[in-house]
């Protein structure tokens, strides 16, 4: 027979949420492996063993937050409305994540801890959470919702003022009474705005008439 494993899942659970309550602590630097240990009410060894070091807990944790993400947006129920499933799975999605898990967000998504830092797993899970939003921005598009945008383009505003509604909301000015209500309408009315400017557009160069070859 092998010999039982030590340190299984439940282990190295307790140890990223004993992590996760470190950085609420103090932040990136009151994480620590002797830290995170106590805090699991376990060994010091157990860290080595399910982490290598003190980087690889950071870069769990990274993997950690971002699947969590992705879950909290995957929980919110699909609908056949691209441009409502965009708005409710952001704010029934990401808001309740951020919400949630304040110091994670803070942490690795206003650039406490560069991307660039992370390990090639931990910046392959945030690439995989980037692609979700994509997926349901790429749907939108689909139905006309984006206007001129492309999907790039328009993933990287949506995820911009998702980022920036979440930062205020943790920090104020916007209270949690107000969040949802916010959150929504400032959606809503990016959304009709992405689609107007396609409207625009297409209008000026109506009113400009036909043009003909000299």
């Amino acid at each position: 027979m092998g010999r039982r494993k030590l340190h299984g899942d439940p282990t190295r659970d307790a140890l990223l949420t004993a992590a996760e309550a470190l950085v609420a602590q103090g932040g990136i630097d009151a994480v620590s492996v002797r830290g995170a240990a106590a805090g699991a009410g376990t060994t010091t060894r157990a860290v080595y063993v399910l982490f290598g070091s003190k980087e690889g807990l950071l870069e769990a944790l990274a993997r950690r937050t971002f699947e969590l993400l992705m879950d909290a947006i995957a929980a919110v129920p699909p609908s056949s409305d691209p441009g409502r499933d965009l708005i409710n799975r952001s704010v029934g999605g990401f808001r309740a994540f951020a919400l949630k898990h304040p110091d994670l967000f803070l942490l690795f998504f206003t650039a406490q801890v560069s991307r660039r830092a992370l390990g090639s797993d931990a910046a392959a899970s945030g690439t995989v959470a980037y692609a979700q939003l994509a997926e349901l921005i790429e749907r939108a598009q689909q139905t006309g919702l984006l206007g001129r945008h492309s999907v790039e383009e328009a993933t990287l505003l949506w995820d911009a003022l998702c980022t920036g509604l979440a930062l205020r909301e943790i920090c104020g000015p916007i209270t949690s009474t107000d969040g949802e209500r916010i959150w929504t309408e400032a959606l809503e009315a990016f959304l009709v705005g992405l689609g107007r400017d396609h409207d625009a557009s297409t209008d000026s160069k109506s009113d400009a008439g036909p043009t003909h070859d000299r």
